[in-house]
């Protein structure tokens, strides 16, 4: 993943998370898109296969764009104040911007 994609990510999460529209952890997470208040989940690029995996799972059930980044578990938490590999986003416009960051090609 490019440097500009993962510095947009990074940017672009520090302001969702100040504006409160993160929720962090695999079962916070489920949980959130269970409830259908997740609008995408974004991955660590170093989360577990089985993090994935779940994590997929779950979001397909329930209809949340998986959108994994370039971002490691430790630069997610230093991001967001706690290290995680998944990261629900509970706004629309946010998960919509993430998604062209994360979709575009270079």
């Amino acid at each position: 993943m490019s440097l500009e994609k993962n510095r947009k990510t990074a940017d672009l999460l520090t302001i969702c998370n100040k504006a409160r529209k993160t929720v962090k952890g695999f079962d916070s997470v489920r949980a959130c898109a269970e409830e259908g208040k997740a609008f995408c989940v974004i991955t660590a690029c170093d989360a577990s296969p089985k993090t994935v995996k779940e994590t997929e799972f779950v979001c397909g059930r329930c209809g949340v764009a998986v959108l994994p980044c370039g971002l490691s578990k430790e630069e997610l938490g230093k991001l967001c104040g706690k290290a995680t590999a998944v990261i629900a986003v509970t706004d629309k416009g946010f998960a919509e911007a993430f998604g062209r960051i994360l979709n575009a090609e270079k």
